[in-house]
């Protein structure tokens, strides 16, 4: 684990010390800029193959105690979450870690805390602060069930109380996504082995089982057919971690989750929020001695190193299949090695213990830079943000170096024991997603395209040849049912060109979609070599039925992916939404730029086309509006081929 200089006493110190020590002198809040750095050394020091280090609820107890506020004012920049706890047993114990690992991922969280066994009443009342919170958290335990048994209970009474059970629920979640503005969590609910045991015979423990296993099955359908319900399966959390709650708390105290089992769904619980916050990672980078293979190639020789055949190779082996796994589903994969190229070239090639090859990936850089920089020019080829890396490493040396000049990259520590890999590399769920589109599992296809297209461009006379020579088409229509999903990503992962940084659940973008006062225009683009999907949006409501003649049309937004950057893709989009304003009778189009750390790039997007600015927020937001009662109106560059079609489809 990373140390710390407390440069006032000459002593080295642990991130978690740290942290006390800055909660001791009251300078937590002022320091909190460090505290995801802090936190991810502490969870990089647990076993990624069981529950988060113990440390971490240690440093989300110092957390729980900040003003909130006054982070704010220090750090006006902190993204914040509301989380709102329900449940049926005592909670209190999911404060700390669920602090933690909200700010590892930084987010400056407010918890609020239900009353005891209160989570049919905190679903059923819509004033309660479950509705109102970005998280809604109902805590599931198996007292629901065997708490409303007779007594003395047979196997028929868990089955009729299980399905009484999953209808309330089932109708309690009707009613929040109905009238609820955030995303339910519920959980699948533990067996316990007191509970199975109280059973004598076999058949009867069976049976107990197939209920409760089918009345598993329901909760997490619920998360399937509703798209702001998520359910955390504890099932993987019991198995990794220790038993699921300690009797005499459980007895006396109503505690029905241990530490160990809370601090792995305040992990999961973290893991979703990072998703609904747009800071999912699309990129994996791996080095490659003693990483993807056993062995140093530049002092061992091809066949000196392995990832199959040998004990340890074989555990290489099943860490190349889970990096690949993740390739197939659109996680960018790429190489920075410290070697020379062409053996490793070879190697990715021929070498018949391979189970990636060359063109799983999308880059493959070998040279004797320091990594840092490697990563940078990974990231410029790409044309995405290095904070959308994950680094995956056994040196310490490296990560560390990563760690220190690169702190938006996800490292990921691999230590010598190569069996741990896979667990360390999938522990953070770095690459989750709320849904896996088509345009997902496209992605790395895509990107490989990006190389012709460099090619034509350091092949062109001038950036106007090589557009022409491109041959860019671009479709602008509302979104198919399907496509649905992809916008939502689009909101929530698209960083560098995204106007206003609102991020929506599919929800909000098919009740947009479907209102009549909301417009919500799909952005799909091709060229000579290939189709690139659906690659944008633009957000507009006022529309009314009758063309937003009275206050006119407001964009709320616009993004783009941005592997289509410099296209002329947004003018020709802008141009088509300002014409089509027109054409239905707006004498205006308004819009904003809310600035960020990331979309500086954009804010001179709208005055480009003719937009006017008209004023500007506190926050820097600044608002502008296009006259279209004038003469001319900007047209389309003229190297792009636009369809559009402004007719609402559901097909």
């Amino acid at each position: 684990m990373a140390t710390v200089v407390n440069t006032a006493v000459g002593e080295r110190t642990g991130p978690l010390d740290r942290l006390r020590a800055l909660h001791a002198e009251g300078r937590l809040a002022d320091a909190y800029d460090e505290v995801p750095g802090l936190l991810s050394e502490l969870a990089a020091a647990g076993d990624p193959a069981g529950p988060p280090a113990p440390d971490l609820a240690r440093a989300g107890q110092l957390l729980s105690r900040l003003d909130r506020d006054e982070v704010l004012r220090e750090h006006p920049g902190t993204e914040t979450i509301t989380v709102a706890v329900t449940g049926g047993s005592t909670l209190s114990g999911l404060t700390a870690p669920l602090t933690a690992e909200l700010a590892r991922h930084g987010l400056l969280s407010k918890l609020h805390e239900g009353d005891y066994d209160a989570w049919r009443r905190d679903l059923h009342n819509t004033a309660s602060e479950m509705y109102d919170a970005d998280l809604a958290l109902c805590v599931l335990d198996a007292e629901i069930v065997f708490g409303e048994l007779p007594h003395p209970w047979l196997v028929e009474d868990v089955q009729r109380v299980t399905a009484g059970k999953l209808n309330l629920i089932s109708s309690l979640v009707e009613r929040y996504v109905t009238r609820g503005g955030g995303t339910l969590v519920l959980n699948t609910v533990p067996l316990l082995r007191g509970h199975l045991r109280r059973l004598v015979d076999a058949r009867s423990r069976a049976r107990l089982g197939v209920i409760w296993r089918e009345f598993n099955a329901g909760l997490l359908r619920l998360a399937v057919v509703h798209e702001r319900v998520h359910v955390v399966d504890l099932e993987p959390l019991v198995a990794a971690g220790g038993p699921v709650n300690e009797p005499r708390l459980a007895a006396y105290a109503k505690v029905q989750f241990g530490e160990e089992i809370l601090a792995g769904y305040a992990r999961e619980v973290g893991h979703l929020a990072r998703v609904l916050r747009g800071r999912t990672k699309k990129v994996l980078v791996v080095d490659l001695d003693n990483t993807l293979w056993d062995g140093i190639l530049g002092d061992d020789g091809p066949d000196g190193i392995a990832a199959a055949t040998t004990y340890r190779g074989e555990a290489f082996g099943r860490f190349q299949k889970a990096v690949g796994q993740l390739g197939a589903q659109g996680v960018l994969l790429a190489v920075c090695s410290k070697n020379d190229i062409e053996p490793v070239r070879a190697v990715l090639r021929e070498h018949p213990d391979m189970a990636l090859r060359e063109s799983d990936f999308v880059q493959v850089t070998a040279n004797w830079e320091p990594k840092d920089r490697n990563l940078l020019e990974i990231a410029q080829r790409l044309n995405l943000g290095v904070d959308s890396f994950v680094f995956a490493d056994d040196s310490p040396f490296e990560c560390g170096l990563v760690s220190r000049s690169l702190p938006g990259v996800a490292v990921v520590r691999l230590d010598e024991e190569p069996a741990l890999h896979v667990e360390r590399l999938l522990a953070d769920g770095w690459f989750d997603v709320r849904e896996l589109t088509a345009e997902d599992r496209a992605r790395p296809t895509q990107y490989r395209t990006e190389v012709a297209r460099q090619d034509l461009l350091e092949g062109s006379d001038s950036m106007e040849d090589y557009l022409a020579e491109l041959g860019v088409e671009v479709t602008l229509s509302p979104p198919r049912d399907h496509e649905i999903a992809r916008v939502s990503q689009v909101t929530l992962r698209t960083n560098q060109f995204n106007l206003t940084t609102e991020r929506l659940q599919q929800a909000d973008v098919r009740d947009l979609h479907e209102s009549s006062d909301g417009l919500v225009l799909a952005i799909r683009s091709a060229d000579r070599f290939g189709d690139n999907g659906l690659v944008g949006a633009v957000l507009v409501s006022g529309v009314g039925t009758d063309g937003g003649a009275a206050g006119g049309w407001h964009i709320d937004n616009m993004l783009l992916s941005c592997r289509v950057f410099a296209r002329g893709i947004e003018q020709a989009c802008l141009a088509a939404v300002l014409h089509e304003a027109r054409a239905q009778g707006a004498a205006a189009v308004y819009a904003r730029y809310r600035p960020t750390a990331k979309n500086h790039r954009v804010r001179g997007l709208y005055p480009s086309l003719g937009f006017a600015e008209t004023g500007e927020d506190a926050d820097g937001t600044v608002s502008f509006r296009y006259d279209l009662t004038g003469e001319h109106l900007p047209t389309p560059p003229a190297h792009v081929r636009l369809r559009t079609d402004f007719t609402r489809r559901s097909s």
